[in-house]
């Protein structure tokens, strides 16, 4: 039986980083984990993993309340450890979706910056648009199509609860972190100056195949017992000129590569140079 914090410990240690996406609903920005990638993650690390979907006793994946919507399940079982989850199917602004639509009211969030007028009967912002205190919105009823989004996404919730991806959760659903909403401008707004190339590259943006990699490289240094990063780095550089030596991977430099190339050569590297055992031990106890 695997050690049920090893497991943890090792997948919670994987930066998830390069493979989120962002989404604004409302005043909030949700994080959302790419389910392709991090099942491959798993997989890929515990062969054996495996996961469930709950039925019912006609079939269908869901269970439905008319009044309260719908609730996919989910259950993952890894080296011998099983998890459980469950997640509401969601619209867009994540609402829950029911078998019919539905209207329903939301604090509208430019209500604070309008002011009573006498004249005109009503609360105004400065720009002289009209504001109410709620706004009406509208969610759809529920497609088949909503359900297999959801059974994705709990997919991924049932995987941060072995430590996949755990650390970019904020206690709900989905990831998120509280935004302030800006004040509404209807006045023409000036371009900003030009940036200099110099002052961009003070900031490089994010290379999610360069990350990828580089959670690669921390697995690596346990599968080969190394410590040392540049060594790990050295040892690296070896296992893939070996393997364009060999043929089974293209001479492709880092910079150029795709994900599914990083990926394949990830793979061939494991394929042909994983130390015998080397795996099995960084995963269980």
């Amino acid at each position: 039986m695997a050690d049920n914090v090893a497991v943890f410990e090792f997948l919670n240690g994987l930066n998830v980083n390069g493979h989120t996406e962002k989404k604004n609903v409302g005043n909030k920005d949700l994080t959302y984990l790419s389910w392709p990638w991090a099942w491959a993650e798993v997989k890929k690390r515990f062969p054996d993993a495996h996961y469930t979907i709950w039925r019912n006793e006609n079939g269908l994946p869901y269970t439905v309340d008319p009044m309260t919507g719908y609730m996919v399940y989910t259950s993952v079982t890894i080296e011998g450890i099983t998890h459980e989850m469950w997640l509401p199917v969601m619209d867009g602004a994540n609402r829950a979706m029911k078998p019919t639509e539905y209207d329903y009211q939301v604090k509208n969030p430019n209500f604070k910056w309008a002011k009573w007028d006498d004249a005109r009967g009503g609360y105004y912002d400065k720009y002289g648009n009209k504001q109410t205190e709620y706004q009406t919105k509208h969610c759809e009823a529920a497609s088949m199509m909503d359900v297999n989004k959801a059974i994705m996404r709990c997919l991924v919730k049932n995987l941060a609860m072995f430590g996949l991806g755990l650390y970019i959760y904020a206690g709900e659903d989905l990831p998120e972190t509280e935004t302030d909403t800006p004040e509404p401008r209807t006045e023409r707004v000036e371009p900003k100056a030009e940036v200099s190339a110099s002052e961009t590259a003070k900031v490089p943006p994010t290379n999610p195949v360069k990350a990828y990699v580089a959670n690669e490289l921390t697995f690596m240094k346990q599968m080969f017992n190394i410590s040392d990063t540049k060594e790990m780095m050295a040892k690296f550089a070896d296992m893939r000129k070996a393997l364009i030596a060999m043929g089974v991977i293209p001479d492709i430099s880092a910079d150029k590569q795709t994900m599914e190339e990083a990926q394949k050569m990830i793979q061939e590297i494991y394929n042909h140079f994983s130390p015998s055992g080397a795996m099995k031990d960084v995963r269980t106890a």
